[in-house]
């Protein structure tokens, strides 16, 4: 194709004089970014990951008004190795408690008289129990002046020990130092342990403890393989990968420096997630486009002239899903939860990077290279075009063209089958479950719970402008509650502590959490907190936030198709096959869960992330194969034009879904069940989508429909 036929900017990047600045300017402006600009910082809060306006969140708002406010709360467990702790022991466990609560008052402001009434269960009695050195069982043993509870079957003791920490990390150092401290001053035949919310929190963040490194070493392993394996060749994988990598980094700094600038939250979770997908959704667009430049350098002597010809022949289509997956991406900014509305606008930013370097560094640098980077397989002029060729993708369109309704109709019924599985889905996780490999705050947690009231580690919290007594009465008449007091009080501002008799996170911790919202419903500015009730909130917003959310990717992504495509049935169509796709990945998901990993729940969050990625993602697929379609079917009509679309596409297509699939794969590295649940989901739908539904339904559609799948517009062939 003559060069005056494409447009200037393409022919300015893959043009001989201007190739070299568009190749180097943007790699060096990034590298100097990267090594002289930090990430964004930002000092967590306690309300990041709360739904905004949700009664536990008001909860935790009023706690942190308490002039005695000393952060969470560590419940250091003592347990006999055998037998019962004896007297000698438990007058040494004794002399521990009260060296840690010292220790305590003198990191911490605003102490609580010499009395022994502290704040957020300073005084050892963890969640409101009483008790003392003495085996009282909690709620008894009034006047016992010891700081340590004695389990009523003396196996095991506990105390509460206020956490001063100004970050999450303070609070993994902070929990990690208890740890150390009580374990060298455990007494002979007594195990130590560590739970609480302080710990839990501690142990949720050691998971992310360098895990950006691990994910982003995974991430590049698993792309470089990949990229070998397509290219088969020993140097033309590490132009896409390097810039991908260096697009990787320079959006984690810009991304997490804008949400800084915004003063929008994000957590240790959003830059892993992040880099996933830059280079999942980076490392697509750059095959597509090498793909296409193969086949120019194929008809066309100048390699120049090939670049300029195969990126405006690729600009609409990456253009288009880059848009279709940042609108998709920015509409997490109307969720509920504060570190979902940074995770959809870092996300957003590191797709517009990562969609810039692919259509403007990556093209630079390949013709800068010149056709050698192909070696072995070095592309000639003469060469058969892909297009033009009868392999494995051709022979797959023929064998839908021969019976196309029938495979539309086996093709929707496997999809439907495998989507019943969405009927008998169940969210919520419980602490219990968040973790792939146990950590010692949920063993102590459990342990705990067989020798005191299941809630004893995570108390149901009031926090009340009322009067406190009355409040108090009213938590006390709760059926389920084990025992309740108050535990903090300043500046008109009360805080009661209510332990339940089920563990955390079963239905009855639940129910208790309702029942006490009931009993103190009449009292105002009177709301309910913990970590049940924080379930019970984020279980409701999370439902919310998906009918207010998904309704609103799908009229995005129809609008963007309706726009691209100047169609009505196919844009619809489209849609049509990427729900059904999420519906069946979500199906089948459920089963592995349940069959193979043992996972009882999903996550409440990952839905929606979930839906986001593939359909955001999937219809990139869809764009893929369509637009080159249409392009063919001005020549060759519609049937001929979609098989010689999906001959043209159906490799580099199946290339880039599997990569993106493994990609997203890597997120298991992380022992987070959340994250390995999104990326076993986002790994079944994407091979779903790229190996069945891109592959066989939407060309069969096409071919069963004819020019009627481009209605309104005209494609006539000649």
């Amino acid at each position: 194709m003559p060069s005056h036929h494409t447009p200037a900017p393409a022919r300015a990047i893959a043009g001989r004089r201007l190739a070299w600045f568009f190749a180097l300017a943007p790699i060096l402006l990034a590298v100097f970014v990267i090594a002289f600009v930090p990430e964004g910082e930002r000092e967590a809060s306690p309300l990041d990951t709360l739904p905004v306006g949700a009664d536990s969140t008001l909860a935790v708002e009023l706690e942190e008004q308490l002039p005695d406010d000393e952060g969470q709360v560590a419940i250091v467990l003592w347990t006999a190795e055998s037998g019962e702790l004896d007297q000698a022991t438990q007058g040494e466990l004794t002399q521990q408690g009260l060296a840690l609560l010292s220790e305590s008052s003198g990191q911490a402001d605003g102490q609580a008289d010499a009395q022994g009434e502290a704040p957020d269960g300073a005084s050892g009695q963890p969640g409101g129990s009483q008790g003392g050195s003495q085996g009282g069982p909690p709620g008894g043993g009034e006047g016992q002046q010891s700081p340590v509870v004695v389990s009523e079957d003396k196996t095991a003791a506990i105390v509460a020990v206020p956490v001063v920490s100004e970050s999450n990390t303070d609070n993994i150092d902070q929990v990690e130092e208890l740890r150390d401290q009580l374990d060298a001053d455990a007494p002979d035949g007594v195990e130590v342990q560590v739970t609480g919310p302080a710990a839990i929190q501690a142990d949720i963040g050691q998971v992310f403890d360098g895990a950006d490194i691990r994910l982003l070493a995974a991430t590049a392993a698993v792309v470089a393989i990949l990229l070998i394996i397509t290219y088969r060749s020993p140097v033309l994988w590490l132009v896409p990968l390097t810039v991908v990598a260096i697009a990787d980094r320079l959006a984690a700094i810009v991304s997490t420096n804008v949400l800084e600038a915004v003063s929008v939250a994000w957590d240790e979770s959003t830059v892993g997630i992040l880099s996933v997908l830059v280079f999942g959704a980076g490392t697509d667009y750059a095959l597509l486009l090498i793909s296409r430049y193969r086949d120019e350098l194929k008809t066309t002597e100048s390699r120049h002239v090939a670049m300029a010809h195969a990126l405006s022949r690729t600009f609409e289509a990456v253009l288009s899903s880059a848009t279709t997956v940042v609108l998709g991406l920015l509409t997490l900014l109307l969720s509920a939860i504060p570190t979902t509305r940074g995770l959809g606008l870092a996300c957003a930013v590191g797709v517009v990077i990562a969609a810039t370097f692919a259509l403007v560094v990556l093209p630079a640098a390949l013709v800068l290279f010149g056709r050698w980077v192909f070696w072995p397989r070095v592309p000639h002029v003469g060469d058969a075009v892909l297009v033009d060729s009868r392999g494995v993708w051709r022979r797959v369109g023929d064998a839908v063209a021969r019976r196309p309704r029938t495979f539309v109709v086996a093709t929707v019924a496997g999809l439907a089958v495998l989507a019943t599985g969405t009927l008998s889905i169940t969210t919520g996780l419980d602490p219990a479950d968040q973790f792939l490999e146990q950590p010692e705050a949920i063993a102590a947690a459990e342990r705990l719970g067989e020798s005191f009231p299941a809630g004893t580690s995570d108390p149901v919290q009031v926090l009340t402008r009322e009067k406190p007594d009355q409040v108090l009465a009213a938590v006390e008449e709760v059926d389920g509650v084990d025992s309740a007091r108050i535990t903090s009080t300043g500046d008109g501002i009360a805080r009661i502590d209510a332990v339940p008799d089920a563990a955390p996170g079963s239905d009855g911790a639940q129910a208790v959490v309702l029942d006490v919202r009931d009993a103190v419903a009449d009292f105002d500015d009177t709301h309910v907190g913990g970590g049940d009730a924080e379930a019970l909130d984020a279980e409701e917003y999370a439902a919310s936030d998906r009918k207010l959310i998904l309704p609103l990717i799908l009229l995005l992504v129809l609008g963007a198709l309706l726009l691209l495509l100047r169609s009505i049935v196919a844009p619809l169509l489209l849609v049509a096959t990427v729900v059904a796709t999420y519906a069946a990945s979500m199906g089948a998901s459920w089963w592995l869960f349940q069959t193979v990993f043992g996972f009882e729940a999903m996550d409440t969050g990952v839905p929606l992330l979930a839906f986001l990625f593939l359909v955001a993602l999937g219809v990139d697929y869809n764009i893929f194969l369509v637009t080159r379609a249409r392009e063919e079917a001005r020549d060759h009509g519609t049937r001929t034009g979609m098989l010689r679309a999906l001959t043209a596409t159906g490799g580099v297509i199946t290339s880039a879904g599997i990569l993106l699939a493994a990609v997203f794969a890597v997120l298991g590295v992380l022992p987070l069940v959340v994250l390995a649940q999104l990326g076993a989901i986002i790994f079944v739908g994407v091979l779903l989508d790229t190996l069945v539904v891109r592959t066989v339904l939407v060309p069969a559609l096409a071919l069963t429909l004819g020019d009627t799948f481009w209605w309104p517009r005209k494609v006539t062939g000649r």
